[in-house]
């Protein structure tokens, strides 16, 4: 016998619907308050509502399986599965992967994605920065083109070892990767973007045989020492799929998280202000930044049994949505946690960056990234705001959110 509550539905929550995409989180909120855990039939899921009940799926990876962290929403069209099947070769390393196979690309590349790599990009990061900054003109500018999209794709390019020349052919091929994955695209949207993986993935197999026959000092050609020393623990194909994999999630959700701290920020005027008078608040408004708009709201999991949550029986095989922006605005663990705030003092317990095996390894670079881009733009331009009255166009997916574009009159 059991107390546990057998299926709860609730058929209004859809992750892709008008108002969750224009603002989530009345609707994360309301969700949370109303059931630890519940199924929705618009997108064949179990949700995962409550800080405590999110923390202990993301710690248990033998009962809530990452398999399903990159596979499309919705099943693809036979013409994109085809594209894909000619020239598409990529498969599951470490988002999207379970241990063994996890623990052992994990810990390569952590040695890759080592402390020391990570210092030597910060004055390259403060260059790039302030290279961007510098070519931006008074008047309304467009603060993801101009600063927030390329500074980390630039960077985390830079970091695998991607040639400069090749990187608006490579930033042309991300175009409305989001959507494939995690979102509800169009036949025509599913074709296209089929094609670009083929492009990108084919780029990849080239750059890692070049770095194969010559390694330099990037992350790529750590990987590759990593597998001459020891080539049955870190294949060539692995490589390549981490570079593939590695070059969209580097910079898709920092560009995500900067422009949803600037946003933040300017709405929230008075901590702008104090931000700008004492830039050594920043690390704490990156990490309120994390907490109160994540850059990643929700991410997918799937049960490898029967297991109850919250009191909710939720059956083995289930897919399940991790609800981390009603996790990281849950009562329980932060005070008052609906007001923004970067003077709060536990807003790093936030789980944007997930916890457990699946801890994202690039979060020191996010942050980083982060840091310096407000820190410049605090020096720069104290008296920047939002353009009024601007529609903020989110792109409609399950597990992302920034601003495509945000407006700002860029002082003189």
């Amino acid at each position: 016998m059991t107390d546990a509550m057998a299926c709860p539905v609730n058929h209004s929550f859809d992750p892709l619907g008008d108002a969750y995409v224009a603002d989530p989180y009345p609707i994360l909120s309301g969700v949370r308050e109303e059931a630890a855990a519940f199924y929705a039939p618009a997108i064949d899921m179990w949700v995962i509502t409550r800080f405590d009940d999110i923390q202990s799926a993301l710690m248990d990876p033998g009962t809530f399986s990452a398999a399903v962290g990159q596979r499309p929403v919705f099943p693809l069209a036979e013409e994109a599965r085809a594209i894909l099947k000619a020239g598409f070769h990529a498969y599951p390393v470490m988002s999207d992967c379970d241990p063994p196979r996890h623990t052992r690309i994990r810990r390569h590349n952590q040695k890759a994605f080592s402390a020391r790599r990570i210092a030597t990009l910060e004055p390259k990061v403060w260059a790039k920065a302030t290279e961007l900054v510098d070519a931006i003109e008074p008047g309304v500018v467009d603060l993801v083109s101009a600063l927030t999209y390329p500074l980390p794709a630039y960077m985390i390019f830079t970091f695998i070892g991607f040639p400069d020349e090749d990187m608006d052919m490579l930033k042309s091929w991300c175009g409305n990767r989001i959507a494939f994955s995690w979102g509800r695209p169009t036949l025509d949207e599913q074709r296209d973007i089929a094609s670009n993986m083929v492009n990108y993935w084919q780029y990849c197999e080239e750059f890692v045989a070049k770095r194969l026959a010559e390694p330099v000092d990037d992350f790529t050609s750590d990987l590759i020492r990593i597998h001459r020393a020891d080539p049955e623990s870190l294949s060539i194909p692995d490589i390549t799929n981490v570079a593939y994999g590695l070059s969209f999630a580097g910079h898709e959700t920092t560009t995500s998280f900067t422009g949803n701290a600037v946003r933040r920020l300017l709405v929230n005027r008075g901590q702008w202000d104090d931000l700008c008078a004492d830039r050594s608040l920043i690390p704490k408004a990156v990490e309120e930044i994390l907490r109160y708009d994540s850059s990643i709201p929700a991410w997918r999991r799937i049960t490898t049994r029967a297991v109850t949550v919250g009191g909710v029986e939720i059956p083995a095989n289930a897919k399940i949505l991790l609800l981390l922006g009603a996790a990281n605005r849950d009562a329980k663990h932060f005070e008052a946690p609906e007001t923004f705030d970067v003077h709060r003092e536990d807003s790093r317990k936030h789980l944007s960056f997930g916890q457990g095996i699946h801890y994202c390894i690039g979060a020191p670079l996010a942050r980083m990234e982060a840091r310096i881009a407000l820190d410049l733009l605090a020096q720069r331009a104290p008296g920047m705001r939002l353009v009024e009255d601007q529609d903020f166009d989110f792109p409609a997916n399950v597990s992302f959110r920034g601003p495509r574009k945000l407006l700002v009159d860029w002082p003189q």
